[in-house]
């Protein structure tokens, strides 16, 4: 299961709430196989979502390939608008 989804299962945010559940929502429905990765569990989590982001102060959800960054909620988005969603997570075609 190469695509990582980054999340946090404790958060005051509704909106960080209603973006992680619509990604794994999407992702469910479309039989695409992911991790589901909490990272309030383990602060090396965190951090090692943060550097996969390359950037320090990235927020949940954001999304990986393997050990390659794919992006967070809005460029989500913005694939499932362009019909894109595979080119963004990175999947290799059989």
């Amino acid at each position: 299961m190469p695509v990582k989804v980054f999340y946090t299962s404790v958060s005051g945010s509704k909106e960080i709430k209603k973006r992680q559940q619509q990604i794994l929502d999407v992702l469910s429905s479309k039989k695409v196989e992911f991790e589901a990765i909490d990272i309030s569990q383990d602060s090396n989590t965190k951090d090692e979502m943060r550097k996969m982001a390359n950037d320090a102060t990235a927020l949940p959800p954001q999304i990986c390939n393997g050990n390659e960054h794919c992006g967070n909620y809005e460029a989500f988005l913005e694939a499932i608008e362009n019909e894109q969603l595979e080119a963004f997570l990175k999947l290799k075609k059989e």
